[in-house]
């Protein structure tokens, strides 16, 4: 009789655990399906919580609900004649706030009005020679881009539209080279407007000892640009891991040198934060037209989030300077590096890594549903 009941009482114990695994099973489930974000590719017979491509907003119409990493018409925003000529405008309005940028002309449609200021600046034989500097309209990596002293030197090669920018030589060095900085910005909402700027970046150095524009000097890429994509095709590209060396470094550790040499770099941050912001406010009228021209009120669409790469240029002065934003900034971890003559891999980069990593995981903790994330 005793072992029956002892038999009994193990059987129930075993109901009794069994029961328990279901329910915590069927518990697991529900949220599973009630809290868990999903980021698979944007199809139309699955909602999805976050979109994440490379393309365009336009090049994905499939994407009509949850969030997506691209605002309608932003690529053309970004476009440098576009972004000036937004900038341009609250110049004529406000001149004292706007004046973070370099005299931009845009060609061909100025050229004659380029040509009259450029002589007028050399009848004033000003030291050292003015000199300028041609961006392709749309591009990227630093391709197409070129110096010039004479607008007879400049040609519409296959129909482009270019912008010619004042080159700004007096410019702030580090180790003798030239650098600017990529500050990454989270623009999260339109309306209402709501952005974020990233408090750590990088610094991306040119690869030639810098020395004013003279006429022998104008052709030397690796000196007066600093695109990572254009210099690291040089043998001179220092690849160091250290914080404070190489041609690619942390914001933070440029910030930082520039307070170990007596300065203050928590105004020069203040001052890059306020480009930022009238920058922003500069082309949120364009960015609203395209978005209700794409989403318009009361039609069903996703919202929009884009991550947004400011190139700044310090003078020797430490006044930031805009060079242009960057619509689509490489968030890419990994460089090509020669290992032999001639082979290129892809390794890990330690400087990206570090920086990008927590931007991307940022970003999406920023756009995910809120109710999603109580149990993270």
């Amino acid at each position: 009789m005793t072992d029956f009941r002892r038999e009994l009482h193990l059987r129930h114990k075993r109901e009794v655990h069994l029961r328990k695994e279901r329910l915590q099973a069927s518990h697991e489930r529900k949220l599973h399906s009630k809290y868990t974000i999903t980021f698979p590719y944007g199809r139309k017979d699955q909602n999805c919580d976050v979109h994440w491509h490379a393309m365009s907003f336009e090049e994905n119409p499939e994407v009509y609900s949850g969030s997506v990493n691209k605002f309608p018409g932003m690529r053309e925003i970004c476009s440098k004649m576009s972004l000036f000529r937004c900038l341009d405008q609250m110049h004529e309005l406000f001149p004292s706030e706007y004046d973070f940028y370099p005299r931009t002309w845009y060609l061909p449609a100025q050229y004659h009005d380029f040509c009259t200021d450029v002589r007028r600046l050399h009848e004033k034989k000003i030291k050292p020679k003015p000199t300028f500097i041609i961006k392709p309209d749309i591009g990227a990596q630093g391709d197409g881009i070129y110096l010039l002293r004479d607008p007879n030197e400049y040609s519409s090669l296959n129909g482009r539209c270019h912008v010619a920018q004042e080159y700004l030589h007096n410019v702030y060095i580090i180790d003798k080279f030239k650098f600017d900085l990529r500050v990454y910005v989270l623009l999260k909402s339109m309306d209402p407007l709501e952005f974020y700027i990233c408090k750590e970046g990088l610094a991306r150095f040119s690869t030639v000892p810098y020395e004013n524009p003279t006429h022998k000097n104008l052709h030397e890429s690796y000196m007066h640009l600093t695109n990572y994509s254009l210099n690291k095709r040089n043998n001179a590209f220092n690849r160091s891991e250290r914080e404070d060396e190489g041609s690619k470094r942390s914001l933070t550790s440029v910030l930082k040198k520039i307070e170990n040499e007596g300065h203050d770099s928590a105004r020069v941050w203040k001052r890059i934060e306020e480009i930022v912001c009238k920058t922003i406010i500069a082309i949120v009228p364009e960015m609203k037209v395209e978005y209700q021209a794409a989403i318009p009120v009361g039609k069903p669409g996703p919202s929009c989030f884009e991550i947004l790469g400011f190139d700044i240029l310090l003078l020797d002065n430490l006044k930031p300077v805009l060079l242009e934003v960057n619509s689509a900034p490489s968030l890419s971890i990994d460089c090509e590096q020669e290992v032999s003559p001639g082979v290129f891999e892809y390794m890990p980069s330690q400087k990206d890594e570090e920086v990008k990593r927590p931007l991307v995981r940022d970003t999406l903790l920023m756009v995910c549903p809120q109710n999603k994330l109580r149990y993270w």
